[in-house]
């Protein structure tokens, strides 16, 4: 572990509130919260105007500065995880797409034996988005691989991956659905609505707990069907993933969600691909072209693939249009993403928890990223 870290006079904030007090911490932990805090071998930093923040978790990415999840390296991995401190995420839950049986065992087994190496990122698991998928709801998902819900198939993939499958995307309305989700279930995995067709009855009877990005790929809101999306509203079992690049979902659909789901069940995600951190241009996604513009990234129907966003943008881009508090940031950017994956050590900014911080400008711009304890991004 590097040196101990004080943070002087900084307003700290979780979903808990809101204090201004020093932040001490030794061997990857907080180890104190106080005033006048003093340790003369701990490298120190004045907080003045700055806010610290627990560290962000993404439980939705695919890829980043090049590197995917489907690329099943090691080296892609831990590319991905040395690049999202930058935008102040500390962990992360490794995204893969639908492809093909070896494919997907791949990537899920070089996932499952990975392990996040000092000053980056934590890989927290793995989050299985298909193949168990609507084809009327792909979107750049490739529906030539698309599966009928398989609960030997899943068990195969998770011994596979050690144990490491966190979250599984699928359509509940797919035959064989419910002995899959009560599957899953029974093991721990969230089982996660997204990329279908559902109604909005079969969306509620289902036992899934969660759904995936909020709006897209999913059966809309309509006055006599309000379909997947009334039913993430409607249904406070859910906590509802959202991306809010502004592109995803129009700035009005992000405010409606904050208003009508509040930041108790949203998480906010990226769901980003290997271009987030370069330029425009084309780039692979499972095996499709990506072209990544001023529009977005789309595969060549059109169809959005992915994002580019960051987790700093997504809480400004909230932050504006929803006015909401900093706690409630706090809560969609980390507090709930550790609730869902029961995460004891994370989320929140205590005594005893993980060195996962984030120190912010007041505008919210991301100076510099503690993973565990090690400094793992500083804008100076």
């Amino acid at each position: 572990m590097g040196k101990s870290l004080l943070f002087s006079n900084v307003l700290v904030v979780d979903e808990d509130g809101v204090e201004r007090i020093d932040v001490l911490t030794a061997d990857g932990r907080i180890e104190k919260m106080g005033h006048g805090l003093v340790a003369k071998d701990a490298q120190a930093f004045d907080g003045r105007g700055k806010i610290l923040m627990p560290g962000f978790i993404d439980i939705h990415v695919h890829g980043a500065n090049g590197f995917d999840v489907m690329d099943a390296d090691a080296a892609a991995l831990s590319g991905i995880a040395q690049a999202l401190p930058k935008e102040g995420v500390t962990a992360f839950v490794a995204t893969t797409m639908t492809q093909t049986e070896g494919r997907i065992a791949h990537a899920v087994e070089t996932a499952g034996k990975y392990r996040s190496a000092d000053g980056e990122a934590e890989l927290l698991g793995i989050h299985l988005e298909g193949p168990f998928l609507s084809p009327e709801q792909a979107g750049a998902q490739n529906p030539e691989h698309f599966l009928k819900p398989e609960l030997d198939l899943f068990n195969h993939w998770q011994v596979l991956g050690g144990g490491h499958i966190r979250i599984v995307t699928l359509a509940p309305e797919l035959e064989g659905a419910d002995k899959f989700i009560a599957g899953l279930e029974a093991s721990g995995v969230i089982a996660s609505i997204g990329h279908s067709a559902a109604t909005y009855e079969q969306a509620v009877a289902s036992n899934a707990q969660h759904v995936t990005h909020l709006f897209n790929q999913m059966t809309a809101f309509h006055h006599r069907e309000p379909g997947v999306v009334g039913a993430a509203m409607l249904d406070s079992r859910f906590r509802v993933e959202l991306i809010a690049d502004l592109i995803h979902s129009h700035p009005a659909a992000v405010k409606l969600a904050y208003q009508q789901i509040g930041a108790g069940r949203l998480i906010l995600i990226t769901d980003a691909m290997r271009a987030k951190g370069l330029g425009y241009g084309n780039y692979d996604l499972g095996g499709q072209t990506v072209v990544v513009d001023e529009t977005g990234a789309r595969i060549q129907t059109g169809r959005l693939a992915g994002s580019v966003l960051t987790m700093d943008r997504a809480l400004r881009n909230v932050r504006d249009l929803a006015q909401c508090s900093l706690p409630e940031l706090a809560q969609m950017s980390s507090g709930n993403a550790a609730a869902a994956l029961g995460l004891h050590g994370k989320g929140k900014i205590a005594r005893g928890m993980d060195a996962d911080l984030v120190l912010m400008t007041e505008a919210l711009e991301v100076e510099l990223t503690v993973c565990r304890g090690e400094i793992a991004f500083s804008a100076n």
